[in-house]
């Protein structure tokens, strides 16, 4: 088993990130830079008869020196150039997942709120541009307990947001990051990682419904496991009106390299060997059912289909539509 953590460097870095939102230019690419103004954080589609609204947590700036650990870094960063990204910096969306079924508004995870990095942290401004009253959320799903998925359960008095909300959390997800003396098991620069998990699970008024395998929380919302990024990571799909998506969480947190190289791995896969098995089994899944998938870390709104491409896949983003 390759297990996979982020180094000491990588989380300096990260802590120390700032918040500047301009993109740098590269000789091989185009500077396209910040609005100067702020863009729409929500976007609204219909999928079978469900009701779909992507809400944007910000977004991540983090080393990108972290992506493909087990590739050849030359390799890996031909591969950013030739699709014009960053080689300094994995510039990653906050994709938010808010679904209208039946009497249930599911929200798929939870945000970072203000104790992550500061370019995110959006979620709760956003729902309510999006005119989603946050009070009004039957279902809340927690695909991990990484920082920017559950950290912003709690407000600034350590009680639980959504209090009317019903609360999943896989149960090999609660059931690692809640291990007797497991800050005292970890590398020190994963032990910020657990004391997080650890007080967001724990939450005043945080009451979790432990799930595992394949279970329906909500009509037509079911999740299912997907190991590796962390021990009990989950995805979520959502069936309706015939069809299928898939929400990926951070099974898929790469919407160009997982595809191209789903062997490829992150320094945040705490499981390199099982992330890759479960990254190409979802890759296949959704590319022979024609499955429609939504990314968290996808460029926004990161939803799109899955192509074969060879013995690889492509991502190929929806085309929008408006009334």
């Amino acid at each position: 088993m390759m297990t996979l953590r982020p180094s000491r460097r990588d989380l300096l870095r990260i802590a120390a990130a700032m918040p500047a939102l301009t993109l740098t230019a590269t000789a091989s690419r185009a500077a396209i830079t910040a609005p100067g103004r702020p863009n729409p954080g929500y976007m609204r589609f219909t999928f079978g008869e469900a009701a779909v609204t992507v809400v944007s947590d910000g977004h991540l700036e983090i080393p990108a020196d972290g992506l493909g650990i087990n590739a050849d870094p030359e390799e890996v960063r031909a591969f950013l150039t030739r699709h014009f990204l960053s080689t300094e910096t994995n510039y990653a969306h906050a994709n938010h997942v808010v679904i209208e079924t039946g009497d249930a508004v599911v929200l798929v995870d939870i945000g970072s709120g203000n104790r992550f990095l500061p370019t995110a942290g959006r979620l709760l401004d956003n729902l309510a541009a999006a005119g989603i009253d946050a009070e009004a959320i039957t279902h809340l799903v927690i695909t991990h307990a990484h920082p920017d998925h559950i950290w912003g359960i709690r407000d600034d008095f350590d009680e639980a947001l959504l209090p009317g909300a019903q609360k999943f959390l896989g149960q090999a997800e609660h059931d690692f990051w809640m291990q007797d003396a497991l800050v005292n098991q970890v590398a020190t620069e994963m032990q910020q990682f657990v004391v997080g998990a650890q007080n967001s699970i724990t939450a005043d008024g945080a009451e979790w419904s432990l799930v595992g395998g394949e279970t329906e929380v909500a009509l037509g919302v079911r999740v299912i496991d997907t190991p590796g990024h962390t021990p009990g990571h989950q995805s979520l799909v959502l069936a309706s009106g015939g069809s299928e998506m898939l929400i990926t969480g951070d099974a898929l947190n790469h919407a160009y390299l997982n595809f191209a190289h789903p062997g490829w791995v992150n320094n945040f896969d705490m499981d390199g060997d099982q992330t890759a098995a479960t990254r190409s089994r979802l890759l296949d899944m959704a590319a022979t059912d024609g499955m429609a998938v939504l990314g968290y870390h996808f460029p926004y709104p990161g939803v799109g289909h899955v192509m074969r491409d060879g013995d690889a896949y492509r991502f190929v983003p929806a085309l929008w539509r408006w009334e």
